[in-house]
């Protein structure tokens, strides 16, 4: 009976549609590629909703789910947990990460990491203004409108 059962279900499922059984240690990137693209877009998801990005918890969660697209080199994903670790977190380590998370971002050439971090390097713990005016005329060439006022600011200094 079993038997039938299963000519049956073939039958009526054309050879076009039905998929062979693969075996999943053949395709290990595939999957954690789709779970790292998911999970990053539900991070990106939830700090771009003004409800929930202000609860620890969700920052927390979020953060979580940036941390292995982040490791991969995925660069919007360096430069949220790079901002996140720098302003959201007292850690001198977690600092010093967010710090390397933006300088890696800001390398690959995105516009919020290279004002982020020129920022940063403005700041006092670091206070590097050559530095800093580096970074933030690129993101100021990329269109940056608050990198221009930072830099009229230390013009101005």
């Amino acid at each position: 009976m079993r038997k039938s059962v299963e000519l049956r279900a073939s039958c009526f499922a054309p050879a076009v549609f039905m998929k062979p059984l693969s075996d999943p240690s053949n395709e290990p990137h595939a999957s954690t590629a789709e779970s790292s693209q998911l999970s990053l877009r539900v991070a990106l998801w939830l700090l771009d909703n003004p409800r929930l990005n202000q609860k620890p918890s969700i920052k927390h969660f979020a953060g979580r789910l940036l941390k292995q697209p982040a490791r991969r080199g995925v660069v919007v994903a360096q430069s949220r947990l790079g901002q996140m670790l720098c302003r959201d977190c007292g850690n001198t380590r977690d600092r010093r990460i967010g710090h390397e998370l933006l300088r890696q971002a800001a390398r690959a050439g995105d516009r919020s990491a290279q004002f982020e971090y020129g920022r940063l390097c403005a700041q006092a713990p670091i206070n590097e203004p050559q530095r800093a005016r580096h970074w933030l005329e690129l993101a100021s060439a990329k269109g940056s409108l608050d990198a221009q006022r930072l830099l009229v600011q230390m013009d101005r200094r």
